[in-house]
């Protein structure tokens, strides 16, 4: 279950998954819960993983022209686990939507709206699905529970790429 938390200029937290989304929504930012279409095991294989998902993830991509998809997982136990977390961390855009869909763990997307000086908090769970529109500033924390399991979507071989703003937003959000 998602948790939003608006950060600037009031604060507020949100639980209700509707109003989520329509908050969401309303900023461009697609946001959804998808479910699984079969049992999955803490070990099961990438490739079980997205035959999984396919009935959402499927339409989804050919829909939007994804050529790409993956599963990442990240744990306490990832050799460089602060250096992956680091990557994210520092607030940045990219020149394609990123969409990540939550299987399991959690992560918290951060977002800096400059125009109505809004500052959110997105706390992405299990189930939760998040496509981040192309330029929108924003930043991610693995932190404070360091696992992620969670299917990324590309529309380029390349994959993840970061445009830093060097806005320097993100340093009073940080949790260290």
């Amino acid at each position: 279950m998602a948790i939003l938390t608006l950060l600037e200029p009031m604060h507020k937290e949100i639980i209700d998954t509707s109003e989520i989304k329509a908050f969401m929504n309303e900023r461009g930012i697609i946001f959804e819960q998808w479910e699984t279409s079969m049992p999955l095991k803490d070990d099961d294989t990438q490739e079980t993983i997205l035959k999984a998902y396919d009935h959402e993830l499927g339409p989804y991509m050919r829909k939007h022209g994804y050529i790409n998809a993956d599963v990442i997982n990240v744990h306490k136990e990832t050799p460089n686990i602060e250096a992956i977390r680091t990557k994210f961390l520092s607030e940045h855009t990219h020149a394609e939507d990123e969409v990540r869909f939550f299987v399991d763990g959690e992560g918290q997307f951060f977002f800096h709206f400059q125009k109505s000086r809004e500052i959110f908090r997105l706390t992405c769970q299990k189930g939760d699905f998040i496509s981040v529109p192309k330029g929108v500033p924003h930043w991610f924390d693995l932190a404070p529970k360091y696992h992620v399991k969670a299917i990324r979507i590309f529309q380029t071989p390349e994959g993840w790429v970061a445009n830093y703003t060097n806005t320097g937003t993100e340093q009073k959000y940080r949790h260290d």
